[in-house]
């Protein structure tokens, strides 16, 4: 029988900082573009944002957080583009240091 890998919301975290949004040149992780993290044993399920309304990269940003998430779970992941607006309070702390915003 197969090991089951234990997933957990933090590595999972931690494998999000590796999708970068081109533009910004910081994570989504950082950007606190992830909203909700859902670790079921035979799914991942995640509810993901975007810094505006009409990012031309919100299909690739998805596609490449689905499949990192994906990867380090091994198991099917779903993303839900969530509805509410994104500021930069939302963003982790220091990150907005870096990109220059306060």
């Amino acid at each position: 029988m197969a090991e089951q890998i234990q997933a957990t919301e933090e590595g999972l975290r931690e494998a999000l900082r590796d999708v970068v949004d081109p533009e910004i040149g910081l994570n989504v992780v950082e950007l606190g573009l992830i909203r909700h993290m859902d670790i079921q044993e035979d799914r991942v399920h995640l509810t993901m944002i975007m810094t505006t309304p009409f990012c031309p990269y919100a299909p690739q940003l998805l596609e490449q957080t689905r499949r990192a998430a994906q990867n380090y779970a091994r198991r099917p992941t779903t993303i839900e583009m969530g509805l509410e607006m994104w500021d930069p309070s939302m963003m982790e702390e220091g990150a907005a240091d870096d990109w220059g915003l306060f």
